[in-house]
């Protein structure tokens, strides 16, 4: 029940935040737009100014300075543990892009997403050399993974076009609501782990029985135990598709026929794969429940029934639309929501993380097939989130082995969507006034003519 009230929740949250923009537009729709291209000086950098289809878009120059030793300092403390918590740490990085590096907002989600990928993809690799805390299992639920990644998939290719349309204030707004609840909830349910963690604790002590740990495997035996090359393959030829469509639809004009065609394929592509898994966990679940079997189908302890199936794929959906849209991950949504259908923090953050890398390649294709941001500066920031995002999976297991408090995952998820939201929030609404006080276009821009 806790589960659908959150998803609830942040469906309902993104209904206000939306419908809200009508009254705004209207009031603040004739304001004046800068369409003149021109060279600009931000404090010690060269910066690019650009207008393009009616929006600026500033790119400084990469030049060792105390912004780019700033913002490198970031890009490896927030890899590091956004990774950790599965969110990946966009939230954290879109502030510094901005305020301190000098980057327009939307230029600044799409380097985020470039950075959020090193760091996933180093993360990814490094949580399938690493064992199942408890099980003989793999340590990515592949059930759960198909199961959300073509929501996923199709939410990250419908929020990075709402990212183009979208105005800032209305992004700030969705940033609020939804970074506060989910880091609410998360906090609630690390303080439950953590009581509970220290109440098991004193009961193995008092009783003289510690718990027997797993046998120890390499990362080579981890590896092959991690890795289900059938399941893989399937989001891999997903990614595949979805890759293909937007390649192609970078060849054809913009709002065509073709072009929309195009964009609209992509829906029974997601909806068969999601299809296919949702129905053999439906039966799975079915034939067990015939059979007086209690075995879980996957690491979620809720009940498979098309109720709670229904509800896993609008998260996907809304985490993959949030991730393209806010340019902060998928995770934002997807890590909170596996803690609270009761996944391990181990095994939430290794899955979403896995997730996220098939989604996120995704969303930096489309934002680079848009020209959204300058390569130099992105290949920078990716290798460093990557270094960072291997290094702190490899501290905090280190952590949690030696406390043995698993706890400490939850708290750090809730920590850093926390900071994101504070971060993004007060700048949000510091430019957001600004914007009105200059009496400056607050409406949705026009999707077709502002690519």
């Amino acid at each position: 029940m806790e589960t659908k009230g959150f998803v609830l929740y942040l469906l309902a949250a993104l209904s206000l935040a939306a419908f809200s923009v009508h009254l705004i537009d209207h009031l603040l729709s004739n304001g004046d737009r800068i369409t003149q291209p021109y060279l600009h000086t931000f404090s010690d950098s060269a910066v690019l100014k650009q207008s393009v289809g009616g929006e600026e878009k500033v790119w400084p120059e990469l030049e060792f300075n105390w912004r780019i030793v700033f913002a490198t300092v970031v890009a490896f403390v927030g890899s590091a543990f956004g990774t950790v918590g599965g969110v990946g740490g966009g939230g954290l990085f879109l502030p510094t892009l901005t305020l301190i590096v000098g980057f327009d907002t939307k230029s600044a989600a799409a380097l985020s997403k470039c950075m959020i990928m090193g760091a996933t993809v180093s993360s990814a690799w490094y949580n399938l050399t690493v064992q199942h805390p408890c099980r003989q299992v793999p340590i990515v639920d592949y059930d759960l993974a198909l199961l959300f990644q073509p929501m996923l998939m199709l939410g990250i290719t419908t929020g990075v076009p709402l990212s183009v349309i979208f105005p800032y204030w209305l992004i700030t707004v969705l940033i609020i609501v939804l970074f506060m609840a989910t880091s609410s909830r998360s906090f609630i349910k690390a303080i439950a782990m953590w009581k509970e963690e220290t109440t098991m604790k004193l009961k193995n002590a008092a009783s003289y029985e510690p718990l027997l740990p797993l046998p120890e495997k390499s990362p080579w035996e981890s590896l092959k135990c991690n890795l289900d090359v059938k399941r893989f393959s399937m989001l891999f030829i997903e990614w595949i598709c979805f890759i293909s469509i937007q390649v192609i639809k970078k060849q054809t004009e913009v709002c065509s026929s073709l072009y929309w065609g195009l964009t609209f394929i992509q829906l029974p592509i997601a909806v068969s794969v999601l299809g296919y898994e949702c129905m053999k966990i439906y039966k799975e679940n079915k034939r067990r429940k015939l059979q007086g079997n209690e075995e879980r189908i996957c690491e979620a302890t809720i009940e498979w029934n098309i109720t709670n199936i229904i509800l896993c794929a609008l998260c996907g959906l809304l985490g993959g639309t949030v991730g393209g849209l806010l340019g902060s991950g998928a995770g934002f949504i997807i890590g909170p929501f596996l803690l609270e259908i009761g996944l391990l923090p181990q095994v939430a953050s290794a899955t979403a993380t896995f997730s996220m890398m098939f989604s996120v390649t995704l969303s930096v294709t489309e934002f680079y097939l848009l020209n959204r941001f300058p390569m130099g500066f992105a290949v920078y920031m990716m290798l460093i989130s990557m270094l960072a995002g291997f290094g702190g999976q490899l501290l905090i297991k280190k952590l949690v082995d030696i406390l043995g408090r698993a706890s400490i995952i939850v708290f750090i998820l809730s920590g850093v969507i926390l900071a994101s939201a504070v971060t993004m929030g007060v700048i949000g609404i510091v430019k957001s006034i600004g914007t009105m006080d200059r009496g400056e276009f607050m409406g949705f821009l026009d999707y077709c003519t502002n690519q």
